[in-house]
């Protein structure tokens, strides 16, 4: 049996809907186990035991969120050199672009020695204003189908063994 780890934090609901649908794609395919953790509840025990990583985050203030960041603090050390060549994957509930925190999360799993084995998810929400950014986010039903199908694939591939 084969793990997928969705390592997620989300502030305004967002990120949460993206990695929950995410999960519920992966969850269809047999053979692998499905684990969708807040960042905070993360540990260096959960990502060693796994066999492939999800990490969803907003965008805040043109990066990764600080829960990601420390996630990835709290993990870095204790996981390094021995996850190396295992798949991972990126999504990213952004404001603007969310490229930024994309590029931060790449350089993190290239010191880990971790494959990208597909494109970032990016969804964007378009919120500029402090009313919005603050506020509660809807994902739209296309983007939520776009993070299902990308959980399938994902966990499809796990189980064939592609990655």
């Amino acid at each position: 049996m084969k793990t997928l780890l969705i390592v997620f934090h989300s502030m305004t609901g967002g990120t949460q809907q993206m990695a929950s649908a995410l999960a519920e794609g992966a969850a269809a395919e047999t053979g692998v186990t499905t684990r969708l953790l807040h960042a905070t509840e993360c540990g260096p025990d959960d990502v060693m035991n796994a066999d492939a990583y999800v990490f969803a985050t907003p965008e805040n203030l043109a990066s990764m969120s600080g829960q990601l960041k420390d996630f990835f603090d709290r993990c870095y050390y204790a996981a390094l050199d021995r996850i190396n060549g295992r798949p991972y994957a990126v999504l990213v509930c952004a404001g603007s672009d969310g490229e930024n925190a994309v590029r931060q999360i790449a350089r993190i799993a290239t010191g880990w020695r971790l494959r990208s084995v597909v494109e970032p998810l990016i969804v964007c929400t378009h919120a500029q204003t402090p009313e919005a950014i603050l506020s509660p986010k809807t994902i739209a039903i296309a983007d939520l189908d776009r993070c299902r199908e990308l959980g399938t694939l994902l966990a499809t591939g796990l189980a064939m063994g592609m990655f």
